[in-house]
C-alpha cells in the first residue's frame, strides 16, 4: 500500500486503494469546481487521471481555483495543474490535455477507456456535447451544474438531472437534452441557491477585471462571455462531492 494513502485505507480497507490506483478518470474543465476535483482525485489515490482545460489562468480565478496564484498567472490550467498533482503523488499517470471538447474534437479523448468522466464544463453547448459522448461510450459520468451566484455550500445536492430543481443552467441542460432528443439519466451537482445577481463583467471586454500584464482579449483570456461572481467556498465543495461520487462508486458505497 502506498503511505499516501494510509488515512484513507483505515476507512477503506486496502484492497478499496488497490481498485482506486486502478480508476482511469477524465476530468473536463479545470475551474473552480473540476480543479478542486481532480485533486481530491488524486489526493485519494486514483492511479490515472486526464485534465482538461484549453484556458490559461487569471489572476480572477485566483479566488477559487487549485492551480491559480500569483506565481502562475498567464500559465496553461492543465499543464499548471499536471505539475501540482504529480507533486502530491508522483506516481499518478497525469495526461494534461490543453483542448476544448466538443462534437469535433470528441475522438481525440478516447473516453471510452475512462471509468468515470467529470463533467465541469462552462459552455452549455459543450456540456451537452460530453453528456451525449459519455452516454454513447456507455461511461460512468458526473456532471456539474451551475455554481456562480452562490455562498452557502450547504445547499448543495446530487439528484438525477431531471429531478434537479432550482438551479438555472440545470434547467437549460434539461431544456437542451430534450431539444437533441437525449431520455438517459445521470448523476448531477446542483445548489437550489440563488442570490441577486450583481453586475458582471464581460471576459477580455473593456471592463475586464484582469490586470495580467495588460494582456486581454480573445487571444489572452479565450471566448468572450459575461462572467458572475463564484466563491471557492461552494465551487470548491461542489468538486469535492463530484469526487466522492467518483471514489463511493468505484467502492460500491452509496447513500
Amino acid at each position: 500500500m502506498n503511505p499516501l494513502f494510509q488515512r484513507l485505507a483505515l476507512l477503506t480497507g486496502t484492497d478499496a486503494l488497490d481498485s482506486l490506483a486502478e480508476t482511469r478518470v477524465i476530468v473536463f474543465g479545470l475551474g473552480g469546481v473540476g480543479s478542486w476535483c481532480a485533486e481530491a482525485l488524486v489526493r485519494s489515490g486514483v492511479g490515472f487521471i486526464d485534465i482538461v482545460d484549453s484556458d490559461r489562468i487569471c489572476v480572477t480565478n485566483i479566488n477559487r481555483q487549485v492551480e491559480a496564484t500569483s506565481r502562475t498567472v498567464g500559465f496553461s490550467k492543465a499543464e499548471t495543474l499536471k505539475e501540482r498533482l504529480l507533486e502530491i503523488n508522483p506516481a499518478c499517470a497525469v495526461n494534461a490535455m490543453e483542448k476544448v471538447f466538443s462534437r469535433e474534437t470528441a475522438g481525440s479523448f478516447d473516453i471510452a477507456r475512462a471509468d468515470y468522466v467529470i463533467d465541469a464544463i462552462d459552455s452549455l453547448t459543450f456540456k451537452l456535447d460530453l453528456i451525449e459522448a459519455c452516454s454513447e461510450a456507455g461511461v460512468s459520468f458526473f456532471s456539474s451544474m451551475g455554481m456562480a451566484q452562490k455562498l452557502d455550500p450547504t445547499r448543495l445536492r446530487t439528484a438525477d438531472i431531471w429531478k434537479t430543481e432550482g438551479c438555472p443552467l440545470a434547467r437549460l441542460v434539461r431544456q437542451g437534452l430534450r431539444k437533441r432528443g437525449y431520455s438517459g439519466h445521470f448523476t448531477a451537482v446542483y445548489s437550489d441557491e440563488r442570490l441577486p445577481l450583481h453586475e458582471g463583467a464581460v471576459c477580455g471586454g473593456a471592463a475586464c477585471l484582469c490586470p495580467a500584464g495588460g494582456r486581454s482579449g480573445p487571444e489572452w483570456c479565450g471566448m468572450k462571455r459575461v462572467i458572475n461572481g463564484s466563491a471557492v467556498t461552494v465551487t470548491a465543495a461542489a468538486g469535492l462531492v463530484l469526487a466522492s461520487l467518483v471514489i463511493r462508486g468505484r467502492m460500491n458505497i452509496h447513500g
